[in-house]
């Protein structure tokens, strides 16, 4: 993955206000341990600060601590993985990283063993989820609405696509 080598890549007019280099959104049960915490640690070995919420506590609801780090992030590196969707964290943390992407925020998205295409129209598996979402929140049908079309932008953004351990394909 050709994203940095040092610190100095991410030199932008708003690097003042930014706390974090880089902010890591994913779903902690399928990369956690595996692919992002070694994005994580060969970032972190470059010299990069990443944010990445390995020590916050579990609720239902985005902490103010997470959209505090997205928007003090000059980048954000969103991990799509075959669960990404199931968590209305990781979708609300997808709606404000591309709210930050709109003031200069520079957005990354990595399709961790999953088809860009599937996340992009909703199919499979992430169609089957954002159904169960839109029936568990029939109350508030336009929190759904900003989940489908973060993920259709977040799709038609220049990432990588991760095929398996070795191979990554722009």
């Amino acid at each position: 993955m050709a994203l940095v080598t040092n610190k100095q890549a991410f030199s932008s007019s708003f690097t003042q206000r930014c706390r974090y280099d880089v902010f890591l959104s994913f779903r902690g049960e399928d990369t956690r341990n595996g692919f992002t915490s070694n994005l994580n640690g060969i970032l972190r070995h470059n010299g990069i600060n990443t944010f990445m919420d390995d020590e916050l506590q579990r609720g239902n609801r985005i902490s103010t601590e997470i959209l505090e780090a997205i928007e003090s992030s000059k980048i954000s590196i969103i991990v799509f993985s075959k669960n990404y969707a199931t968590s209305t964290w990781c979708l609300d943390e997808l709606v404000k990283i591309l709210e930050c992407k709109k003031n200069g925020q520079v957005v990354f998205p990595v399709f961790y063993k999953v088809d860009p295409s599937e996340v992009r129209s909703q199919k499979g598996k992430f169609g089957e989820v954002l159904a169960k979402h839109e029936e568990n929140f029939k109350y508030d049908t336009n929190k759904v609405q900003r989940w489908r079309a973060a993920l259709n932008e977040a799709c038609n953004l220049s990432g990588w696509h991760y095929k398996n351990e070795y191979v990554f394909n722009r």
